[in-house]
Parts: C-alpha cells; sequence; structure tokens
C-alpha cells in the first residue's frame, strides 16, 4: 500500500468499520465506476462519519487502492474452487461451468470485480501497479494447478506454463467484458472452451 493509505485497525471494531468502508466504496465502484463514486457516496452508503473514514484512509485515493486490494482477494477466493485447485482438465471445465453460472446469475452485469477496475485505473501509476499485482497473483494461481495437471500426465508441456496462465486469464476477462456488453453467456462460454482445449492440448 502506498504511503497515502491510512491507519491499520487495532481492534476488531476498527477492523470491522475499515473492511466496511472498502466493501461498500468496491460495490458502489463496481456499479457507477471510480469517478463516479464520491466519499460522500460512501460515507451515506457505508453509514460511517468523516472522521472514521479519514482516520483509515488519507484521500479517496487510499480508499481506492484498498479497493484493488479488497477485489484481488475476492477474485482469488471466490465461491467456486480456487484456481490452485483447477488441478485436472476436468477441475478446469467444472471451474468453466461455475464461472459462466455466476455470470449469468447477473446477467453479465459488473463483469469482473477486478478487470472492471482497469479501464479507468490503469493509466495511474499506483492503481496499475496494484492491479498488474493483482493479475499476477491470479495467474500464478492458475500455473499452480498447471504444474499439477503436468506432473500427473508425466509429459513435458508444449507450452510454458506462464503462457497458459495468462491464455486463460486473458479468455477469462474478454469473455467477462462481452458478456456484460451483450448480456449473453455465449462470448465467455466460447473463450473459455477455446482457451480450456488449448491448455488440455498443451498438457497432454
Amino acid at each position: 500500500m502506498s504511503a497515502s493509505a491510512a491507519t491499520v485497525p487495532r481492534t476488531s471494531r476498527g477492523a470491522a468499520t475499515r473492511a466496511r468502508i472498502v466493501s461498500v466504496a468496491a460495490e458502489l465502484m463496481r456499479a457507477n465506476g471510480v469517478a463516479s463514486t464520491s466519499l460522500d457516496a460512501v460515507l451515506a452508503a457505508s453509514d460511517t462519519s468523516k472522521s472514521q473514514l479519514y482516520h483509515y484512509f488519507a484521500d479517496k485515493d487510499a480508499l481506492v487502492l484498498a479497493v484493488i486490494q479488497r477485489q484481488t482477494e475476492c477474485v482469488l477466493a471466490t465461491e467456486s474452487a480456487s484456481p490452485s485447485q483447477l488441478t485436472s482438465i476436468a477441475a478446469l471445465r467444472r471451474w468453466r461451468d461455475d464461472v459462466i453460472e455466476q455470470t449469468r446469475e447477473h446477467d453479465g452485469a459488473g463483469g469482473c470485480p477486478l478487470g472492471s477496475l482497469v479501464s479507468e485505473l490503469a493509466e495511474t501509476p499506483r492503481s496499475r501497479a496494484l492491479l498488474s499485482e493483482g493479475f499476477a497473483r491470479w495467474e500464478a494461481q492458475f500455473v499452480e494447478g498447471f504444474e499439477a495437471i503436468r506432473a500427473r500426465s508425466k509429459s513435458k508441456p508444449k507450452a510454458k506454463l506462464e503462457d497458459l496462465a495468462m491464455t486463460l486469464l486473458t479468455a477469462l476477462q474478454g469473455g467477462l467484458l462481452l458478456a456484460q456488453v451483450t448480456r449473453t453467456m455465449r462470448p465467455l462460454e466460447l473463450a473459455l472452451d477455446a482457451a480450456i482445449d488449448h491448455i488440455a492440448s498443451q498438457l497432454k
């Protein structure tokens, strides 16, 4: 976290207050955009006083960085299987089904919790660095799962595991973006199926 980040909570009550502020900010920013989410809106929606907010966050930039960190943790610990647990192609296809079903429940709205922040924050150095770190952690979890698949197949992969992980993450982000725009799951289904078929062919 940058130097603009404020006080770390020292009590469970303080931690809960800080977490509530970040959670509400994340929801508002995902629904309305970062630029359109004011601190006043966060205060009202989180039932928090200005003194509480500024105790934990020096300014909106510090809150945005905390939102990025929060969204990163969310995508790395979803209700579906963690990417690091995708230790077979069958598990990967089940993960694909879970992602599509979760996206269908919201009709594609909102996009990826982490990816939806990119369009507004990728040109801000500190935000871009934290977003990049989040995607790198996500990619590393896929690599961890692919390493287990490779070990089980006892064959040398035809492509770098990091490249396969990036392929899957790119397919996921592109599919979620188009699902958000079209309000149909077809782009996400096609993108993930193509990526997983490619991964399966490379890890045989």
